[in-house]
């Protein structure tokens, strides 16, 4: 399905032909924000935003104009580890997106007037974030678990911070981790992979590789943590959590099955089908799980009003226990994995999604397993193996939790 090609500068390209009307395209840095310094803070994330006002050879508006003039869309997004530019476009449009890709991450100028300007919009964006407690609250809950960690960082930062950014620290960040042999060209579209790669080939084979490693700080000795904070919000808000697996643990697919069956996206998870439709205590709540490159993050959150706030603890607890006081039954294990491997194929259809996430997976893997050898791997797993991994990670006693109230 993929076809994967690797240039001298240690960039690598993976691509899916498919017969689409549209392109995706995205150029995918392994630096994010646990890889800046102490007095950087929420600077990978600023320069996602001033990486796009000008170049050496274009001003902010020609590069946000270069793609939307020919119909398509120019995006980006930073996360705890990566950093992503991403567009969609006309299949005839590969290379103007791709020379454009090359410009903006190797070429950019950062003018300090557009610096000066984008602080103001980046401020209002922390602002407009601390009125959404239903957001912020995981932000807070990693900086609880990873206390004083470079993983455990707010993305964005904070207003200080970001007043206090010039020119010569956002190019001491890119330098120090815009290298090629930390980036991936995915691409899902109609086009030949031997063209791809030419193009690949023109715009970033002249760019110098780089071996030297970044060494990201492995996170402290877990140890729970509980805290109430005070927000004046009329619902209170609550997460819960524990420390998980990082992305290479072969458990991480089987938590993820688990925590779909806890309080996945399916209105039939046990949580909602509980606490919401039961007993109408929450109208959100969910389970997550996030893996990272040294560590993994599990949590459960829920708003509700301050008198059902014990309850509410008290019914997520039982629903964790459950699931790992007993195997699960095997009528419950064979729908369990239907779902999963319903959704699993259902998310091949979104072009964009698998284009992001073939991309993520050869940067981390240097492979893509296929969603008929995923769809496999969740239907070999089994119920004890389940209730070992349930044991570990949702026992009650290794829980942090945080209150908003």
């Amino acid at each position: 399905m993929y076809q994967t090609y690797i240039l001298k500068n240690g960039l690598k390209v993976i691509h899916e032909d498919a017969p689409t009307k549209g392109a995706y395209c995205g150029l995918i840095i392994n630096a994010g924000s646990r890889d800046e310094q102490p007095e950087e803070t929420g600077i990978a994330h600023f320069i996602e935003h001033v990486i796009f006002k000008g170049t050496g050879k274009r001003k902010a508006y020609h590069i946000l104009s270069r793609l939307e003039d020919v119909g398509g869309e120019l995006n980006a997004y930073t996360t705890k580890e990566d950093t992503c530019l991403y567009a969609s476009f006309l299949p005839r449009d590969y290379e103007r997106a791709l020379e454009l890709f090359a410009d903006i991450v190797f070429n950019s100028v950062f003018p300090e007037k557009e610096i000066e300007k984008e602080k103001e919009v980046v401020i209002d964006e922390i602002n407009s974030y601390k009125d959404s407690p239903g957001e912020l609250i995981f932000d807070d809950f990693e900086e609880l678990v990873y206390k004083d960690e470079p993983i455990g960082r707010n993305i964005l930062g904070t207003e200080e911070a970001v007043r206090h950014f010039d020119r010569k620290q956002i190019l001491a960040f890119v330098n120090r981790n815009y290298k090629p042999q930390r980036m991936v060209i995915s691409s899902v579209g109609n086009i030949r992979f031997e063209k791809l790669v030419r193009i690949v080939e023109k715009y970033f084979g002249g760019i110098p590789g780089d071996t030297s490693q970044v060494e990201r700080k492995k996170p402290a000795l877990y140890i729970p943590q509980k805290r109430e904070i005070s927000k004046g919000t009329h619902q209170y808000h609550c997460i819960i959590g524990n420390v998980a697996y990082d992305y290479r643990d072969e458990r991480r697919l089987p938590l993820s099955l688990l925590v779909d069956v806890l309080g996945g996206n399916g209105m039939n998870s046990r949580l909602n089908l509980n606490i919401r439709e039961k007993y109408g205590l929450a109208y959100n709540i969910e389970a997550a799980y996030t893996p990272y490159s040294d560590t993994g993050l599990f949590t459960v959150y829920f708003g509700c009003d301050a008198v059902d706030l014990e309850k509410c603890l008290k019914l997520c607890r039982r629903e964790m226990e459950g699931l790992y006081q007993e195997p699960m039954g095997e009528v419950q294990l064979r729908k369990a994995k239907t779902q999963v491997i319903g959704q699993l194929t259902l998310s091949a259809d979104n072009h964009e999604n698998t284009m992001l996430s073939i991309g993520k997976s050869f940067l981390i893997y240097d492979k893509v397993d296929s969603i008929e050898n995923l769809c496999q791997k969740v239907g070999e797993i089994d119920a004890s193996a389940l209730q070992r991994i349930a044991a570990e990670i949702f026992d009650t006693d290794k829980q942090s939790v945080l209150i908003y109230k």
